[in-house]
């Protein structure tokens, strides 16, 4: 046979990255193992980038953070089994907070799991995983990979966007078939997220409703973020003269030092608000499901909600104005039936807030500038608002307790999509890997405030940031312990109490050993010299933020979700 009449042949391995990059996804995050380790290398070889976590759970909750940045799926690649189930947490807290994410697994065969005969890694993880995201689908033949990829993609980020699971068998890999027939099998995928109007009626019914309002308020959401109408937003939001109160990933739409800004004055305008407009937000526990005392008598508000599902209205109370639709199209519908002549917001309201936020931003700036040895929360952050409102292009991730808690209110946010945080679940861990997914997806400094007790969970993840040389300088606020490191043990035993870390603990060490910079800050002046330096240089950097161990709350300033005992044994 001449080599003109050889049969050119592709596989499996190389159909699944080529569907990918097809559609424009070049990066993957992942952990190598069988059967996937050779996916990988691959998958590098034809010029994508594939960063390797030291936990699959870490390479997905990277995958969501990078999927929420990129409104494109982000993709985390692990093993069958433990890896899966490792994957598979992150997939369900992407799919909470409505991030794109395809979780890709390698799996044992269909014909030994479902006889439960031992395989290696043997589980049915289609079933375990259908629960817990958008959609989930099994390639069993190598020429329907394309259209499985494809599939994923577009239920990722299709209407509400979430997590994907997507069953790949190990014999998958390995199947043969004809190259030109397996590139026509490929699919680019057409207007994956199409948009979604508003009807008229809708329309015409909010603006009714926001015109009768005395002291209206308008509540971004981090969807109001994801949706990257950033113009359209801010025209929605000034044209209309109301106040506004930003979610924690929705500082930043607009600059916290907006003169419409409600943030300082977050108590006052929850309360007294008569109608509440939703963009992008829920009306979740972050917002005491809309009732309760923070929201003032029963009955004393009207929700206007704009959310591209429609399942989402009246969740928790009566939305006298859905409005349904993708945000750009709903919010340039509105703005644009405001007209020329829209009614200002009463001069009283505004006044009431603007002298609310002067008594709280008196009050929190006296303890920004504390100078105590050892440092509090707020004077820790008061150096870290310094740098952050110097550096807006920086991007802020923040987890712990009291660490995120009184970071979310201190460091104000200037530009969209600069802070990342735990989200809707409230979930420890994201840290690292939304770190990692900031720096690689858009090349900009990274500044991770952490909790010790939240670095704890994906600390290991330095040695990653340090592998792939990114710009991410992390700082640790050591307390010595789960909210403070004061508990003791009240039989009086060997074993210190269940929130005590080991006391003085050096979390910069660990960096050093990784080739990173470490750095051991005991004041406000120390903290902000070492967080500029690793800024500037871009090494990675650990910072390790000596805090009072007095210092912190239970539950941070939701303690309440955390109910004590009142049972004492006799």
């Amino acid at each position: 046979m001449t080599s003109s009449e050889t049969q050119a042949l592709t596989d499996g391995f190389h159909l699944v990255i080529d569907a990918l990059k097809l559609n424009d996804i070049n990066t993957i995050y992942g952990v190598p193992g069988i059967p996937i380790t050779d996916l990988g290398r691959i998958a590098q070889a034809e010029g994508m980038r594939v960063i390797s976590f030291r936990h699959e759970q870490h390479a997905g909750n990277a995958a969501s953070i990078a999927g929420y940045l990129t409104k494109k799926p982000g993709i985390c690649l692990t093993v069958s089994a433990p890896g899966f189930l490792n994957g598979l947490t992150a997939l369900a807290n992407a799919t909470t907070n409505c991030f794109p994410m395809i979780l890709i697994s390698g799996s044992s065969e269909r014909e030994i799991v479902d006889l439960q005969q031992g395989d290696y890694e043997e589980m049915d993880q289609l079933a375990i995983a259908k629960p817990l995201c958008k959609a989930a689908f099994r390639v069993l033949h190598a020429e329907d990979i394309g259209i499985a990829v494809a599939r994923a993609i577009r239920a990722a980020v299709s209407g509400r966007p979430g997590g994907v699971y997507l069953d790949l068998p190990a014999k998958l890999f390995a199947q043969v078939m004809d190259a030109a027939e397996g590139q026509k099998s490929l699919v680019k995928v057409v207007d994956p997220a199409p948009q979604q109007l508003p009807s008229p009626d809708s329309i015409a019914r909010a603006l009714d409703v926001l015109k009768s309002a005395k002291r209206p308020l308008i509540i971004l959401g981090k969807g109001a973020a994801y949706a990257q109408q950033d113009e359209i937003v801010r025209s929605f939001v000034e044209k209309s003269g109301v106040p506004y109160l930003p979610m924690s990933m929705a500082k930043g739409l607009l600059p916290d030092d907006h003169p419409q800004s409600a943030g300082a004055a977050r108590s006052l305008v929850l309360k007294e608000a008569d109608v509440v407009v939703m963009v992008g937000a829920r009306l979740n526990w972050l917002l005491s499901h809309g009732k309760g005392k923070s929201w003032g008598e029963p009955g004393s508000k009207r929700f206007i909600q704009v959310d591209i599902e429609p399942r989402e209205m009246d969740s928790n109370v009566e939305i006298a104005a859905p409005v349904v639709g993708d945000i750009g199209s709903c919010l340039s519908a509105m703005t644009k039936a405001m007209g020329d002549k829209w009614p200002a917001v009463p001069a009283d309201w505004i006044a009431n807030i603007q002298t609310r936020k002067d008594v709280n931003l008196e009050k929190m700036s006296a303890k920004l500038m504390s100078n105590t040895v050892p440092m509090d929360f707020h004077s820790a952050l008061g150096a870290l608002r310094t740098i952050v409102k110097q550096r807006p292009d920086a991007i802020l991730v923040n987890e712990g307790a009291n660490t995120l808690d009184f970071a979310r209110s201190i460091i104000d946010v200037f530009k969209p999509r600069k802070r990342l945080d735990v989200g809707t679940w409230g979930i420890m861990g994201i840290g690292m890997g939304a770190a990692v997914a900031a720096a690689v997806e858009t090349g900009l400094p990274v500044l991770a405030v952490e909790g010790d007790s939240a670095f704890g969970f994906s600390g290991m993840e330095i040695e990653t940031i340090c592998r792939y040389n990114l710009p991410v300088c992390v700082v640790v606020f050591n307390n010595n312990g789960i909210y403070r490191g004061t508990d003791q043990n009240p039989t009086g035993g060997e074993d210190v109490a269940p929130t005590v870390f080991v006391k003085d603990a050096r979390y910069d060490q660990m960096m050093a050993a990784f080739g990173g910079v470490g750095v051991y800050a005991t004041t406000p002046d120390e903290l902000t010299r070492a967080v500029n330096e690793a800024m500037d240089s871009g090494k990675p950097t650990l910072v390790n933020a000596v805090i009072d161990e007095n210092a912190g709350t239970e539950s941070g300033r939701i303690g309440n979700l955390n109910p004590q005992s009142v049972v004492s044994k006799k």
